[in-house]
């Protein structure tokens, strides 16, 4: 269990920093470095990734979707999620998603941008409209929210660390023998993950940015008398 389970490595001023936490600031500073080497030299691999995130992203979003507007969180949250679910297979190392405190963090930040996003879109009037309408439901949309959130959160922290801690029972069972087909189901189970979060966050997005047709079209008709005028 000590090898699922953030342990404490040193402590800052009091403050006790588990292994999740640096496993988190390794894998930033391996991630901003291989970004700053792919653009400057590889800019072509670069390339490949935004597109098969944005293939991925625009596959769950409504088909007039401008994909580029929100690609830069959910690009960063995919390679992140990619690279942090995998990461246990380092020895030595272990994948901050098996830590709660992380996943809940990643949820919140899906939690404000979905919110962020629909704002921007829609305004805060025109917002809160299309979440309160009727004004009865809102306590319900509060609870939906606060719950996806939870379930985002819950879902990706499971899967990592029963992962890990399947991993962890054989390894220590029969070290020798199954290896290489455990690294690799840690490695699909990862990677499955990632993806799955990065959709539910574009799906939750997409949710809040949509405009109904009538809103589109009171634009358009306001748009065309402000040039009149």
């Amino acid at each position: 269990m000590e090898t699922v389970t953030p342990q404490v490595v040193f402590t800052i001023f009091g403050i006790a920093i588990k292994d999740s936490v640096v496993s988190t600031w390794v894998i930033m500073v391996v991630l901003i470095t291989l970004a700053w080497f792919v653009g400057k030299y590889k800019p072509g691999i670069a390339e490949v990734i935004i597109d098969s995130i944005s293939g991925i992203v625009a596959s769950v979003m409504p088909d007039d979707t401008k994909v580029i507007k929100y690609l830069s969180i959910l690009g960063t949250l995919a390679i992140f999620l990619v690279v942090a679910n995998i990461f246990s297979v380092i020895p030595f190392l272990v994948a901050p998603t098996a830590n709660i405190n992380t996943t809940l963090a990643l949820a919140i930040v899906v939690f404000f941008a979905v919110h962020g996003f629909g704002i921007l879109e829609k305004g805060p009037w025109g917002y809160i409209k299309s979440v309160a309408s009727p004004i009865f439901i809102l306590p319900l949309e509060i609870v939906s929210q606060v719950s996806r959130t939870v379930s985002l959160s819950i879902r990706l922290f499971g899967n990592i660390l029963s992962t890990d801690l399947i991993v962890a029972i054989v390894f220590s069972i029969i070290p020798f023998f199954l290896p290489l087909p455990l690294v690799a189901l840690s490695i699909l189970t990862g990677v499955l993950q990632a993806y799955i979060f990065t959709v539910l966050a574009s799906v939750y997005i997409a949710s809040a940015v949509v405009v109904e047709d009538k809103e589109t079209e009171r634009r358009r008709l306001k748009r065309e008398a402000s040039r009149s005028s």
